[in-house]
C-alpha cells in the first residue's frame, strides 16, 4: 500500500507540472551541468549530515533535510512527501555505514536520478566489544559492518567534509572556490573542537571514563578520547531491538561492579528502560543528543553545539 501511494503521488506531481507549463525548446548552447544561476538542490538524510552540508555549501546550494528534528534515524519511515523531495533533488547526502536502512526503498519509490553521496566513505568502521558478544543475534543484523554513529568523533566528520566538498565541486564547478573556502574554515572549527574535547575529558579521572548508553552509540568517541564503552541498555547499534532480561541483568551487574557513575540516554529514544536501569543501580540518568540536532536556536542546533553539549554533560556526570 505504501509503495502504491508513493507511485500515485509521483505520477500526479508530474502530470500537474506538465499541465501548468508549456514545454520549452532546449537551447542549442544549454550546458550539460547544472546552471550556476540555479542553486544546486541538495537533500541530506539527517540533521547532522545536513548541518555539515550546509557549512560547506553555504548560500550556493538549496538544502533540505529528510528526517525532522528529534527523529530517530533507526526507526524513520519515509512519507509520500519524502518521495517528492528526493525526486526533485540533484544530490542526496547520506550518513552511510548502514544507518539509513530505509534508503533503498525510498530511492526505488522516487525513481530518483539524484547523485547519492555517502559522507562516511573512507571512514574505518569500528565494532564495539559489546556488539561482538551479540553477533548472530537480532541486535546487529542491520549494521553488520560496524557502528554507524561515526559522527561521535569530529575527526570522522573531517572526512565528511572532504566527501561533501568534492561532490559539490564536481556537480557545481562554478562554485568550487566557495565550497573549498567554506570547507577549509569548517575544518579548522572541527580541529578546534577536537582539541577542546581533549581538554574537557582531561577533567575526568581515567577510572571514571566508563560509558553506558541507551544503545551502542559511543564506539568512535570512546576509541578516540580514552573511554570504555561498558555496555548499553540495548546491546546493539540500533534502537529497534528489545533487550532480554538477561541483557539487562548483565548490564546492571557491570554498572555495579565497575563503578559506572551514569547512564546516558539520547533525546530521540524512549528512556523507560534506561530509567529502570538507572533506578535499579542507583546511578544518574543523563540526557544527551545522539541521532539528531535540537531545534534551530536550541542547545544543540549545529553539529559543533551538539558535540559541546554532549561533552559537557559527560564531563559533569563522570568527573
Amino acid at each position: 500500500m505504501f509503495r502504491y501511494a508513493f507511485a500515485f503521488l509521483c505520477v500526479l506531481s508530474i502530470a500537474l507540472a506538465a499541465c501548468g507549463s508549456q514545454p520549452k525548446s532546449p537551447s542549442p548552447t544549454a550546458p550539460s551541468t547544472i546552471e550556476a544561476a540555479s542553486p544546486l538542490r541538495a537533500l541530506a538524510t539527517t540533521t547532522l549530515v545536513g548541518d555539515v552540508v550546509r557549512q560547506v555549501g553555504g548560500d550556493a546550494i538549496r538544502l533540505d533535510v529528510l528526517l525532522p528534528v528529534a527523529s530517530d534515524p533507526h526507526s524513520f519511515e519515509p512519507t509520500p512527501q519524502d518521495v517528492l523531495k528526493l525526486a526533485s533533488t540533484d544530490v542526496l547526502f547520506i550518513n552511510g555505514a548502514g544507518l539509513e536502512t530505509f534508503l533503498d526503498r525510498l530511492i526505488s519509490s522516487a525513481d530518483s536520478q539524484a547523485k547519492v553521496v555517502d559522507a562516511s566513505q573512507g571512514i574505518q568502521l569500528l565494532a564495539s566489544q559489546e556488539a561482538h558478544e551479540h553477533e548472530g543475534e537480532e541486535h546487529d543484523e542491520e549494521h553488520p559492518a560496524g557502528d554507524p554513529h561515526v559522527w561521535m568523533d569530529p575527526n570522522n566528520v573531517l572526512i565528511w567534509v572532504d566527501n561533501i566538498e568534492r561532490s559539490l565541486s564536481e556537480l557545481d564547478a562554478a562554485n568550487a572556490a566557495t565550497y573549498h573556502a567554506n570547507a577549509q574554515r569548517y575544518r579548522q572549527e572541527l580541529q578546534q573542537l577536537d582539541a577542546w574535547i581533549r581538554q574537557q575529558v582531561a577533567q575526568i579521572p581515567p577510572a571514571n571514563r566508563k560509558l553506558v548508553t541507551d544503545h551502542l552509540v559511543f564506539t568512535y568517541f570512546a576509541e578516540e578520547y580514552g573511554f570504555t564503552q561498558v555496555g548499553a541498555v540495548i546491546p546493539g547499534y540500533s534502537t529497534l531491538a528489545e533487550p532480554s532480561a538477561q541483557d539487562l541483568a548483565a548490564l546492571e551487574d557491570a554498572i555495579r561492579e565497575l563503578g559506572v557513575k551514569a547512564v546516558f540516554v539520547g533525546s530521540t529514544v524512549n528512556p523507560a528502560l534506561a530509567q529502570r536501569v538507572a533506578q535499579d543501580t542507583g546511578v544518574r540518568l543523563v540526557f544527551i543528543y545522539t541521532g539528531s540536532l535540537s531545534q534551530p536556536g536550541g542547545e544543540a542546533a549545529t553539529y559543533l553545539d551538539f558535540m559541546r553539549y554532549n561533552v559537557r554533560a559527560i564531563v559533569e556526570a563522570l568527573r
